[in-house]
């Protein structure tokens, strides 16, 4: 049975950029449910799709009807879930912000982001260490030929993470900045505790002590439909790991400088980033729309 009283927000940002982790954490609040992406948001974009125009019934539903079909979809799939706040997490969702934020006001968007050269060389790990497999983020033989070819491929706009960064530049510029905290991946590692600390005053929800040394999360099934075995597996133990890339220095180096999230004059969303702005301090609260931590 729906539960309308309950809280909803949303994950979305740059694939690889810790977006299980932050499921995996959230989670382990009794008071939360989080996971990987759901199919709410396809199930979203299908339904406005149908009764849009150009469509042969659309004439028979009006902006009302639509959006009670939409938050009947989100009482639907989530009427088995007690949980009193749910975050749902999808790529997608930063492209949906305007329809997004009339059926839930008071929601909020955490986007996990990454320095999109680390983003291409976990992608291409991936590929690696599934050598035996032909995965499906590549369409045909001619994507997945080179390390050249397979991440051009991902930076199309229309995929895996060309998507999700057109997306998400979209929603920091947008007027709905305001609901969007962006959370660095490289901080997340390295200070997790200062970033729930932080994440919980954005949500304005009582603190909660996370375990960070005992993290759960993996979805073998789904990964494996993927063929990618481990994509959604997070380390038990939240902390830095560092490495070498596997990317050639010049594929590196392009991707490495289109991280917008460092320098975003103008925009009113929120940030927890890596490096303090010179002569400015770091501060425990969060009273600007930016707010940054030293490691």
């Amino acid at each position: 049975m729906a539960q309308p009283s309950r809280t909803f927000h949303f994950i979305s940002g740059l694939p690889r950029a810790g977006s299980t982790l932050m499921a995996a954490l959230l989670r382990q609040n009794p008071r939360f449910s989080a996971g990987m992406s759901s199919p709410v948001a396809g199930l979203f974009e299908g339904v406005i799709g149908q009764v849009s125009a150009g469509s042969e019934i659309s004439s028979m539903v009006s902006p009302e009807q639509r959006a009670r079909l939409l938050r009947g979809i989100f009482d639907s799939y989530y009427a088995d879930n007690t949980h009193d706040v749910l975050f749902d997490t999808n790529r997608a969702w930063t492209a949906n912000l305007p329809a997004l934020m009339h059926l839930f006001p008071e929601a909020k968007v955490i986007c996990c982001v990454r320095n999109v050269a680390w983003v291409m060389d976990s992608l291409e790990r991936q590929f690696r260490d599934n050598a035996f497999e032909n995965t499906r983020l590549f369409n045909n033989p001619s994507e997945r030929a080179t390390v050249y070819t397979r991440v051009e491929a991902l930076a199309n706009a229309n995929r895996l993470v060309g998507f999700a960064w057109h997306a998400l530049r979209e929603a920091v510029y947008s007027e709905f900045a305001d609901r969007l905290i962006l959370i660095d991946y490289d901080i997340l590692v390295a200070r997790p505790g200062d970033v729930m600390k932080l994440l919980y005053e954005f949500l304005g929800e009582d603190p909660f002590e996370h375990s960070f040394e005992d993290v759960e999360y993996d979805e073998p099934t789904f990964d494996a439909q993927l063929g990618l075995d481990g994509l959604h597996r997070v380390h038990k133990k939240v902390e830095p790991r560092p490495r070498k890339t596997v990317l050639p220095p010049d594929l590196f180096e392009k991707y490495a400088n289109i991280s917008f999230w460092q320098s975003m004059q103008g925009s009113a969303a929120y940030q927890i980033t890596v490096q303090a702005p010179s002569g400015v301090a770091p501060s425990e609260t969060m009273p600007a729309p930016t707010q940054k931590l030293d490691t």
